[in-house]
């Protein structure tokens, strides 16, 4: 029987296609009995779908430099705290 957590650790694979058939029907199983699981997997399917159809943006260079020195001093600060 598969739980949330097992579900939730084969996720991935499941929404590539890359888990047996055997695993497949036990988390499609799952799925159906699910509620939970049902929404976490169709939200995460809809976003990847989102985010194919979506273009790159390119970051500026001085957005980049200013976003990397704000989190290597927050970083800075979490170490000597």
């Amino acid at each position: 029987m598969i739980t949330c957590k097992d579900f939730l650790s084969e996720l991935n694979e499941f929404l590539d296609d890359e888990c047996s058939a055997k695993v497949r029907q036990e988390l499609e199983q799952h799925l159906s009995e699910c509620p939970n699981c049902w929404v976490i997997c169709d939200t995460t399917k809809k976003t990847i779908n989102i985010y194919r159809g979506t273009e790159h943006y390119v970051v500026p260079p001085e957005v980049h430099e200013r976003l990397i020195t704000a989190l290597r001093n927050k970083a800075s600060k979490l170490r000597h705290s």
